[in-house]
């Protein structure tokens, strides 16, 4: 997907700023390791596409989350056209029995990763060689290669005009008054404005919208800005180690980070290739429509960030609030209005995904590629989706209300589109 050239260097600029988001490339461009190699085909061409966003959309996670989606709903659809287990997405494609199940998976993740991240052609190139190489060169192979290579065009062709193209278009522009958001430093513009008309995968807009910002002249809203103000400062002593710790851990993508600890569970579970599939596909369904819900209320909003509400606070009607205008947040404010935080909405639809598939009892442990070197444990998915959010007003980016009703869309949303895909027997 091209994007506006003003959005794509300011996501690189978002990117670029720390230390711990320098590392991003090369911890994403490392050699596959030897679990993710001997995982199945789907688990596996999962890591290769993880590891091509690094250079390519690895500064968009809207873009992340679409392709991904489409990756998996092509290698969802191959197979169930090889053994139909699951409903296709795309329905149409001609029963294939007989076909090499891994053949097929290569195919159709080689072209969607060839069409949507041409940039990485030679790495795409490599895998698939290395993968067909492990197969018998045979009729089942070449069934295989000619069914996912279908089932990818279809999918693609699906997507083709659903408005992704057109999203950094018209630019947004600020209006005067309380409450409107404004540019936050580094950036001087808003990011994909259009993104809410993207045509969603699954679910349906206005069943999953959020309530509005709470009222300027409410005690709630002071109780907000007053909470933000204090444990979402760059200088904050309300704010503990740990909830440093964790607004750092979760400053990540969404989809990178929610997606990364999908592998790991499907790793050791040891899922077959049907069912991989079918998890990743609805895990990037929700969080791709995640995106796309939260982003039609950002700009039907226009909410303003903590950062502008704070050193505004004299202008907003409230008497109980005051303005301070050296404050800063613990970290960059995302180029995008506050109200929902979206990247709440995208861990609770991911997470409800999850606990549809495996139940919210699961012990696992997670890494993250914006504070290398730390390991943080979980006992269930909410759990992490809970710290996931939280982790926005730790930071200083967003309002507790916004959090909160990233929560209840994002549930909505993963609710919804953990019933798709259903089982056929």
């Amino acid at each position: 997907m091209n994007l506006h050239d003003h959005s794509r260097r300011a996501f690189v600029v978002r990117m670029s700023r720390g230390a711990a988001l320098a590392g991003l490339a090369l911890a994403l461009a490392a050699p596959l390791t030897a679990a993710a190699r001997d995982a199945n085909a789907v688990v596996h061409w999962n890591s290769v596409a993880a590891e091509a966003f690094a250079p390519s959309q690895g500064t968009n996670p809207m873009a992340q989350s679409r392709s991904f989606a489409i990756l998996h709903a092509a290698m969802h659809d191959a197979l169930n056209a090889i053994e139909p287990r699951y409903a296709p997405y795309t329905p149409g494609l001609p029963a294939a029995s007989g076909a090499s199940p891994d053949a097929a998976v290569a195919a159709a993740a080689r072209e969607v990763l060839l069409q949507l991240l041409p940039s990485q052609s030679a790495r795409v190139e490599a895998a698939y060689r290395q993968a067909l190489l492990g197969l018998r060169d045979d009729p089942a192979r070449a069934a295989g290669v000619a069914t996912g290579r279908a089932a990818a065009l279809a999918t693609l062709k699906r997507r083709r005009d659903d408005a992704a193209d057109q999203a950094a278009q018209p630019a947004f522009v600020p209006r005067a008054g309380a409450g409107e958001y404004q540019f936050t430093a580094p950036f001087d513009f808003a990011a994909q404005p259009g993104w809410g008309r993207v045509t969603p995968f699954v679910v349906e807009l206005r069943e999953h919208r959020p309530e509005g910002p709470l009222a300027l002249d409410s005690a709630a809203y002071a109780r907000d800005l007053a909470e933000v103000r204090a444990i979402g400062q760059a200088t904050s002593r309300t704010r503990s180690a740990e909830q440093t710790e964790i607004a750092r851990f979760w400053y990540e993508d969404s989809p990178l980070g929610w997606n990364r600890i999908a592998n790991n569970v499907l790793r050791e579970r040891r899922v077959d290739a049907w069912q991989a599939a079918r998890t990743f596909a609805l895990l990037h369904f929700a969080m791709a429509d995640g995106f796309i819900a939260g982003f039609e209320a950002k700009y039907r909003h226009r909410f303003w960030r903590p950062l502008t509400a704070i050193h505004a606070a004299a202008d907003d009607g409230n008497p109980q609030t005051t303005p301070d205008t050296t404050w800063r947040p613990l970290l960059d404010t995302p180029p995008v209005p506050d109200h929902p935080s979206t990247h709440t909405v995208l861990g609770w639809a991911a997470a409800e995904v999850l606990i549809a598939q495996f139940g919210d009892r699961v012990n696992y442990e997670l890494t993250s590629l914006t504070l290398p070197g730390v390991t943080r444990r979980y006992s269930g998915f909410a759990q992490a989706a809970e710290e996931n959010g939280l982790s926005r007003l730790y930071a200083g980016i967003h309002f507790r209300h916004a959090i909160e009703q990233g929560r209840h869309q994002g549930r909505s949303i993963g609710r919804a589109v953990a019933r798709a895909l259903a089982p056929l027997h």
